[in-house]
């Protein structure tokens, strides 16, 4: 074998070697947002600001009510303790499994809730009320050095 075809036949296998990625355990992936997913119900319940906001990525981004936001993490710790505060959470119960699925190379993954939410809350008089809300929300994740994070979430309500 001549040097040029040795060469060639090394410089192929690097190229080869270089492209195998570890295989994605999608089922361990799949249990990792499923328990992200379970871990937000305690979160609401337990009035946990910073660690639900935790799960969020550093660009978050929210779709909701016709608008797109990407709100600093300031902003959104704010109005998740003012929400927490201001409700005292009934439900907050998926109505289905939640929808999971992957990119091919395991890096991203959304999830598709059905969920109802229900709280008690004190109007303006002071009168204990009861609201529910059935919302529907599609959350993308994003898999980095620290686990997976919520890049996106689009969430619409009826």
């Amino acid at each position: 074998m001549n040097s040029f075809t040795r060469s060639t036949l090394i410089l192929a296998s690097l190229i080869f070697v270089s492209c195998d990625q570890h295989p994605v355990d999608f089922d361990q992936a799949k249990k990792e947002i499923l328990a992200m997913h379970h871990a937000q119900r305690d979160f609401h319940f337990g009035k946990d600001s910073i660690a639900f906001l935790n799960q969020l990525s550093e660009d978050f981004i929210s779709v909701n009510r016709g608008e797109i936001t990407r709100p600093k993490r300031e902003e959104t710790l704010s109005r998740y303790n003012s929400y927490f505060s201001s409700v005292e959470f009934v439900k907050w119960d998926d109505l289905a499994d939640p929808i999971i699925r992957f990119s091919d190379d395991g890096s991203i993954a959304y999830t598709i809730v059905d969920k109802i939410v229900e709280v008690t809350y004190q109007d303006e008089n002071g009168e204990t009320q009861t609201g529910q809300t059935h919302f529907a929300w599609t959350a993308i994740y994003r898999k980095t050095e620290e686990g997976w994070k919520i890049e996106c979430v689009t969430s619409t309500n009826e």
